[in-house]
């Protein structure tokens, strides 16, 4: 989970968007987004809510999850 808070993280600044802004263009709690960038949320953050997070910083859920393929989506 340490690698998914790290990829969120870097997303996030790269897009300029406090944790508060990217939790509401997420739909999420705000203290969503902290448990998985300091890897304290027990878990795999639930699929939906990684769906989420990645179509908000608009890179692709795979790269955000498991760290594959490139953070810009194709075409960008």
């Amino acid at each position: 989970m340490e690698e998914i808070g790290r990829r969120l993280r870097e997303a996030r600044l790269r897009r300029v968007m406090t944790q508060d802004q990217l939790a509401e263009a997420a739909g999420v709690q705000p203290v969503t987004i902290s448990r998985i960038e300091n890897g304290k949320g027990g878990g795999m953050p639930r699929q939906t809510t990684m769906q989420r997070l990645a179509a908000a910083l608009d890179v692709p859920v795979a790269w955000l999850v498991y760290g594959e393929g490139r953070e810009e989506k194709c075409g960008h």
